[in-house]
């Protein structure tokens, strides 16, 4: 085997001016009073196809399966057939953009549906200049009767066609419904899953089960005396099993907790088995089928009522009665269960650091809402051609998050500088949560969903609310990053209009005071691994569920805008906490700095300042707290100039990309179990991951022998050592009740501030001591 080359850092190695955020001014407008103005405004011209009569009756007309067709310069779009039907009905919308729409004559057919070929039975021509410009999106434009015409001799032929023809802008309440053209290319194919949709997250609720005990024990095994019974928990996929009783006899008692998150409407049961453990074989006793919309909703801590639910017999063969019925073949024994729907909770669905929503799930303990946050979505730019066929091509669209709402801008086809001009709106309920916005490129176009072709991820945008200026209207160009193996790559700029506008500045401040989770995660609170065993949980029942919608929102979309894998474990994220706990503690290095150089006299006339202020200080004790709340108060004052005006964006440097090996970045991307075949690369991570724990071993042994030798102060571990402790405590007792304080705090201040030329390079004599105190270290194998 060749020498193998040493890992290099990652070239992509960013810059201020390419990762930045940049400010925009686009031509926004007031499109309709009080919606839509942080949008351009864009001109569409809507064809509404509502119905058709008389197409066809008697022999000279025959039978077929009209469908329409409508035809503006290079566009063409077109309605399902309907089979065989004279009087068919589509209430169907077609929206063209004004700008690419460059045709006068708008043409309006009535389609036959051929084996072979379409044949046109009619048409209706319109000129498209005078179509009427509908100013008010609120107030509809009624369709009305044309007569088809023919497309040779122009002379009205069999049948009418209702529609309606307008024009108006993404306001317009069939914006949303309507066949856009900038979302079907030319040839005008009508896809469903290219239009904007609005989604609600369904309610999520924390189910709690607890088992409690089983009586009357019936083991198929009449003369087995301590059975090993454990229960077994099954909620869709999921599975849960608890402990075996330690009362190995026929009346087994757990007492434990085990938890699901469960989506309304309630379809899957829950489904309990009871099992005895013979040997390497689990023998079924017993089971329970529970529906879940008859549990207890519980609003508080206080625990509901226990219940006894009967048990069936592991047959499946039903019993028959002496009437000839067929009877359940019901066990003796019966099982104890506390069973509830936790609705005080919070599902956290979401990492915390990035919540959108913290409320609980019942709608009774919900507070007022503190006001309205409207974001804009307006474009992109230079999107990486995602498809890498022979052309090349980017089909984009947005998913936005925040709170238990959705919504999905129209797929852009072709375009790596889409145009949505998007608005969408949210109410606010607290004001540290976070929305994310992230762009995909749409891989389901023709609507087949094999299963292994997923979404292309291009990149995501976090804006946290209560860094926005309430009423303010932040118009900026957010980088879109991504980190792949190759490293950090920059696949285009997004441009948002946000705006946070506020109800009331007395609630919104005063929800600063108020807990960020509902009362139960304090009263009742669930453990870390609780807690992302069951944020798994929720985010793949979202999944499931808005993945049933149409257009559906795919998994991996839903598991990218919830994080799902953010709690593994990689080496740049490790890098990247270290350097911001650095970040934060800088200052108090600046502080520590200016310390040392007033104690070692650098600066004379400043340390010969601090005299004075300290002997003030000490002389008048009762200016010390305000003087530094005033203090707080001028340096508030003096960083107001300095305030970040700009949002948060993501930000390579903090996130130490430039410091990441490519192993890093492998490792990283890998999943669990890894999928790496290379066992130079795996021995790599492995003793890289020994070295690294071994660091933070070392860190917490430190960290506990300080705490220890602390403790071993009074406990008498090193009897001579606590002894000169305890008599330095009297001798010093004495002094201080004989020196007044103050007289200690100045001579103890001059004494750490006396010249370095009084002041000796060998530690001092209580650190001496201090670090002389034992430890249980000894104790360790």
């Amino acid at each position: 085997m060749g020498k193998r080359q040493q890992p290099q850092l990652n070239p992509a190695t960013p810059t201020d001016d390419e990762f930045s955020l940049k400010a925009t001014f686009p031509k926004i407008g007031n499109i309709s009073a009080g919606s839509f103005n942080l949008v351009e405004p864009m001109n569409y011209l809507y064809i509404r196809i509502v119905k058709a009569k008389n197409l066809y009756g008697g022999e000279d007309h025959p039978e077929y399966d009209p469908y329409i067709q409508v035809r503006i310069g290079n566009y063409r779009a077109s309605t399902k057939h309907i089979e065989k039907n004279p009087n068919p009905e589509w209430n169907h919308v077609f929206a063209f953009s004004k700008d690419r729409v460059h045709s006068s004559m708008l043409e309006v057919f009535v389609m036959s549906k051929g084996d072979e070929r379409d044949d046109i039975k009619g048409r209706v021509w319109l000129d498209a200049t005078e179509v009427p410009i509908r100013v008010a999106p609120d107030s509809p434009l009624a369709p009305q009767w044309y007569n088809l015409e023919s497309l040779n001799n122009g002379m009205c032929v069999n049948g009418e066609l209702m529609l309606a023809v307008w024009v108006g802008t993404q306001a317009d309440e069939a914006f949303t419904e309507a066949w856009h053209s900038d979302a079907a290319g030319v040839s005008g194919e009508c896809i469903v899953n290219t239009r904007s949709k609005v989604y609600m997250s369904p309610k999520l609720w924390y189910l709690r089960l607890n088992v409690i005990q089983v009586r009357d024990l019936e083991t198929k095994d009449k003369n087995r005396t301590t059975p090993e019974v454990f229960v077994r928990v099954i909620f869709r996929d999921l599975m849960r099993m608890t402990k075996i009783s330690v009362s190995r006899n026929h009346n087994p008692v757990w007492n434990e907790d085990l938890m699901f998150v469960v989506a309304e409407p309630f379809e899957s049961p829950l489904v309990l088995t009871l099992e005895d453990k013979v040997g390497n074989k689990e023998e079924v006793i017993g089971k329970c089928l529970i529906h879940v919309g008859s549990l207890e909703r519980r609003l508080v801590d206080k625990p509901v009522d226990p219940r006894w639910y009967s048990l069936e017999g592991p047959t499946k063969q039903p019993v028959e009665g002496q009437n000839g019925e067929n009877n359940i073949n019901l066990l003796t024994s019966k099982i104890q269960l506390r069973a509830s729907l936790d609705g005080g909770y919070h599902v956290l669905d979401e990492t915390t650091q990035y919540s959108s929503d913290l409320r609980p799930t019942v709608r009774q303990l919900w507070k007022q809402g503190l006001g309205v946050l409207q974001l804009g979505i307006l474009n992109a730019t230079g999107l990486s051609l995602m498809k890498k066929n022979a052309q090349g091509r980017t089909d984009a669209y947005c998913v936005a998050k925040y709170g238990q709402k959705w919504v999905r801008t129209r797929t852009i086809i072709d375009s790596t500088s889409p145009q949505w001009n998007e608005q969408y709106t949210w109410e606010v309920y607290d004001p540290c949560t976070v929305i994310t916005i992230g762009v995909f490129d749409n891989c389901h176009l023709q609507g087949t969903d094999d299963g292994k072709t997923q979404d292309s991820r291009i990149g995501k945008v976090r804006i946290r609310v209560s860094t926005l200026e309430a009423g303010r209207t932040y118009t900026y160009s957010y980088p879109l990053l991504s980190l792949q193996t190759n490293g950090l790559n920059k696949m285009g700029e997004l441009q948002l209009a946000i705006r946070f506008s506020c109800t009331s500045m007395f609630n919104l401040l005063q929800i600063y005071s108020n807990p960020i989770l509902p009362q139960m995660h304090y009263t009742h609170p669930l453990s870390s691994h609780q807690q992302v065993s069951l944020r798994h949980q929720a985010t793949q029942l979202l999944a499931s569920r808005l993945g049933r919608s149409e257009p559906p929102v795919r998994k991996e979309v839903v598991e990218y805008l919830l994080d799902y894998d953010s709690n593994l474990w990689c080496m740049r994220r490790t890098l990247a906490n270290c350097h911001r706990i650095k970040l934060v503690f800088s200052s108090l290095e600046n502080i520590i700095k200016w310390v040392g150089i007033i104690c070692n006299w650098k600066m004379p006339w400043l340390t010969a300042l601090v005299h004075v202020i300290l002997v003030i200080l000490v002389l008048f004790p009762q200016v010390l707290l305000p003087g530094i709340c005033m203090n707080f108060f001028v340096c508030g004052i003096w960083n107001y100039k300095t305030r970040p005006r700009n949002p948060p964006h993501m930000d390579p440097k903090l996130s130490c990309i430039s410091q990441t090996l490519q192993r890093d970045l492998e490792e990283e991307f890998d999943r669990v179990p890894t999928t790496c075949n290379n066992q130079e690369d795996l021995k790599f991570r492995y003793n890289r991951l020994r070295l690294g724990a071994g660091h933070v071993q070392t860190m917490l042994g430190d960290l506990a022998a300080q705490l220890e030798r602390m403790q071993s102060l009074l406990n008498w571990r090193d009897p001579r050592a606590t002894g000169l402790f305890v008599s330095f405590s009297l001798v010093a007792g004495f002094v201080l009740y004989l020196i007044p304080l103050r007289i200690m705090f100045i001579l103890l201040v001059f004494y750490m501030l006396r010249h370095p030329k009084l002041k000796s390079k060998l530690p001092s004599s209580p650190s001496n001591f201090f670090r002389r105190l034992p430890t249980r270290v000894d104790s360790l194998l």
